[in-house]
C-alpha cells in the first residue's frame, strides 16, 4: 500500500524540543465503581483520584480484583464509575452520551487488548489503517510510515495475520491502535497471550513508541519485567490507590507487590 512509501527519517512525525503540556493526558477525581448492590455488592474503585502524564508510559498493577483493569476502562471511557469524575485531556467524559463516548473513543484513544482482533481476509498493512478508513479519514502516510518502522514489521505488511506469529500479530494490534495518532493508548495485558519472546518485542515497541514517536502508553499488567518498561507504575489494592513507583526496576516492583500480599 502506497500509505507506508515514506520513511520516519525522511518525515519526522513530531517536533523536537518542544514544551510537553501540562494538562494530564487522562485523570479519575474522586472515581468509585460499584457492581450490585446490597449484600452482593462489589466495590471495585473506591474514591480513587489519579493523574496520567503526557508522554510518559505508566504501568498499572495490583493483585487479582484490586480493581486495576476497572481503572483502566473508566479512564478509557469503556465504562463508567458509579460516582466521581473522568476526564481526557480537558474534557470531562463521565456523564457524555454514549454517541459521543463512542466516536471520542475512535478519534482521540487507541486500545491494545490480550486478543488481537485482526481481520483474517485482510493484510498486516490493510489491518493497521481499517479503524481510520472506516470512520472515513485519510491515513497521514508519514505518521502511518513511522510506526510501521518503529514496530519492525515492514517486510511482512503483505501478509495475513495467518502468516504472523502471534507477536507480530500483536504488534499489527499495537500499530493499529496508534494509526489515528491518538492522544493515550490504552493496553489491557497486552503481553498475556504471548510468549517471552514475543512480549518483550511488543514492550520495546510500546517503549519505542513513547521515547521516538512521544505518545502516551497506559498498560495494565500483573508482570513486574512488563511493569519494569513503564516510567512510572501505580499500584492498587482493594479498590484503592496502594502507592506508586517511578524508574521502576522488575526487583522494585515485585518487591512492591509482595507487600500488597500478590
Amino acid at each position: 500500500m502506497s500509505v507506508f512509501t515514506s520513511t520516519a527519517a525522511q518525515h519526522p512525525a513530531h517536533r523536537t524540543g518542544a514544551a510537553a503540556p501540562t494538562t494530564p493526558a487522562a485523570r479519575v477525581v474522586g472515581a468509585s465503581k460499584q457492581y450490585g448492590s446490597g449484600d452482593a455488592a462489589v466495590v471495585a474503585l473506591d474514591d480513587v483520584s489519579v493523574e496520567l502524564d503526557r508522554g510518559r508510559f505508566t504501568a498499572i498493577m495490583g493483585p487479582s480484583g484490586s480493581g486495576k483493569s476497572t481503572l483502566l476502562h473508566v479512564l478509557a471511557g469503556l465504562d463508567r464509575p458509579t460516582s466521581g469524575e473522568v476526564y481526557l485531556g480537558d474534557t470531562e467524559i463521565t456523564r457524555m452520551r454514549d454517541g459521543r463516548l463512542t466516536k471520542l473513543r475512535r478519534d482521540r484513544i487507541g486500545f491494545i487488548f490480550q486478543s488481537f482482533n485482526l481481520l483474517p481476509t485482510m493484510t498486516a498493512a490493510e489491518n493497521i489503517v481499517l479503524p481510520l478508513r472506516i470512520a472515513g479519514r485519510r491515513p497521514d502516510r508519514d505518521w502511518v510510515a513511522s510506526i510501521v518502522e518503529t514496530v519492525g514489521l515492514a517486510e511482512r505488511l503483505g501478509h495475513r495475520p495467518s502468516q504472523l506469529s502471534g507477536g507480530q500479530q500483536q504488534r499489527v494490534a499495537a500499530a493499529r491502535a496508534l494509526a489515528s495518532r491518538p492522544e493515550i493508548v490504552f493496553a489491557d495485558e497486552p503481553t498475556g497471550a504471548l510468549d517471552s519472546r514475543s512480549g518483550t518485542e511488543l514492550l520495546r515497541f510500546l517503549r519505542s513508541a513513547v521515547d521516538d514517536l512521544f505518545q502516551t502508553v497506559v498498560m495494565v499488567t500483573h508482570d513486574p519485567t512488563a511493569a519494569a518498561y513503564a516510567d512510572r507504575v501505580i499500584f492498587l489494592a482493594d479498590g484503592r490507590i496502594a502507592g506508586e513507583i517511578h524508574a521502576p526496576t522488575a526487583e522494585d516492583v515485585l518487591d512492591h507487590m509482595k507487600n500488597l500480599g500478590a
